[in-house]
């Protein structure tokens, strides 16, 4: 069986969940492309939430970085996570939350790419995770560091994806109930 098999096979099995990382106030000022960034996690956020899919969202020392962006925040079902760690494979509780919703599939966006995102991305396909990333919705402030992280990333085994691309995938087909509405997210 060749990788791509073994992924799709995989991501329809398990169960999954989007971690959205450390997009606060302070530190997405510098990012490069934040606003095409901003829309691709709303996008993300809004069709998880339609589909009734596990959101996690970190936030990095949010007492001096501040909070998640208000228009990033899902509206009900998620789970926030304050950390002081870069990569969230190291906070216990969060662990056992994964392993409670036996969740091992791992969707992330956020930023910045080559340091929170990267640690965490690594961890975890260490761990035995299935890890997807979402290209088009991380970013770090030069596009040389998201670049090169996504090249590591990938090279440690994670499954590089765009926005529309993975909205699609966990739709699974056109006759779901709630695919117009997902479509809706995607065409705006």
């Amino acid at each position: 069986m060749k990788d791509h098999e073994k992924y799709s096979e995989n991501f329809s099995q398990k169960v999954n969940a989007l971690l959205i990382i450390d997009v606060q106030e302070k530190i997405i000022r510098p990012i490069f492309n934040k606003d095409s960034i901003i829309k691709n996690i709303n996008k993300l956020i809004n069709a998880y939430q339609i589909l009734d899919e596990n959101i996690f969202v970190s936030e990095q020392n949010p007492l001096k970085l501040g909070t998640t962006i208000s228009e990033l925040l899902p509206k009900e079902r998620f789970i926030k996570i304050e950390k002081m760690e870069f990569s969230l494979a190291n906070i216990q509780e969060f662990l056992k939350e994964l392993k409670n919703k036996k969740i091992t599939n791992l969707i992330v966006c956020g930023i910045e790419t080559h340091i929170c995102i990267q640690q965490t991305v690594i961890d975890f396909l260490k761990k035995g995770f299935e890890v997807i990333l979402i290209s088009d919705a991380m970013s770090s402030r030069n596009k040389v560091d998201h670049e090169i992280a996504l090249q590591r990333m990938i090279q440690m085994g994670a499954v590089i994806t765009t926005t529309e691309s993975i909205i699609f995938e966990l739709c699974k087909t056109a006759d779901r109930k709630e695919f117009k509405e997902v479509r809706n997210i995607i065409m705006s």
